[in-house]
């Protein structure tokens, strides 16, 4: 990723939130391996994530640290099967680093209460992630979680529609109907 990486330039977003994690690490790199990468990745993630105020080198560590655990975590639980101890480590250790609490704020027409964490930038972004993991792995539709069958995708997606077959129809489904259209017109060899 380069500095002038956008929040266009991720393959997939709009899932929940620990897929759209998991979708920063597609088939052929790393979306946010640098601080530009997650800068551009918050962004595109519009007010589902507290806010931070700088992005340096610790909160892409935490980040990809929540993302490598949540992997093994929700190929696990989409499968029915244990998720490694040591990434249930990690993310617990992840939510614990900055623990949620309720503040109350007058807003003018009534009261709030809204989530807030104290710490750093990267344990408080480490424990939203880690909390979004948690509510996906542990909710009615883990197991509805698909893998893209597009060849070589390795990106997640949650379907709407039970007959979705691909990330992005445009992208991967494009490719495999005219992999399909090439098969069945391809010449016979003489």
């Amino acid at each position: 990723m380069t500095a002038t990486t956008t929040p266009t330039d991720f393959p997939l977003t709009g899932e929940p939130l620990a897929l759209d994690l998991l979708n920063t690490r597609p088939a052929d790199g790393d979306l946010i391996a640098d601080p530009a990468g997650l800068r551009a990745w918050l962004a595109g993630q519009d007010g589902r994530l507290g806010p931070v105020a700088e992005v340096g080198a610790a909160e892409v560590a935490a980040v990809q640290a929540v993302r490598e655990a949540a992997r093994a975590a929700v190929e696990a639980a989409r499968c029915g099967e244990r998720p490694p101890g040591g990434a249930l480590r990690v993310l617990n250790e992840a939510m614990r680093g900055a623990p949620a609490h309720r503040e109350l704020a007058w807003t003018g027409g009534g009261l709030t209460a809204a989530p807030r964490r104290a710490g750093p930038a990267a344990r408080r972004l480490a424990a939203e992630l880690a909390e979004a993991v948690a509510e996906l792995v542990t909710g009615p539709r883990v197991g509805e979680v698909r893998r893209c069958e597009g060849p070589g995708c390795v990106l997640l997606f949650l379907p709407a529609n039970p007959r979705r077959r691909w990330c992005v129809a445009s992208l991967c489904g494009n490719r495999a109907r005219v992999a399909r259209h090439y098969a069945r017109h391809r010449p016979t060899p003489a």
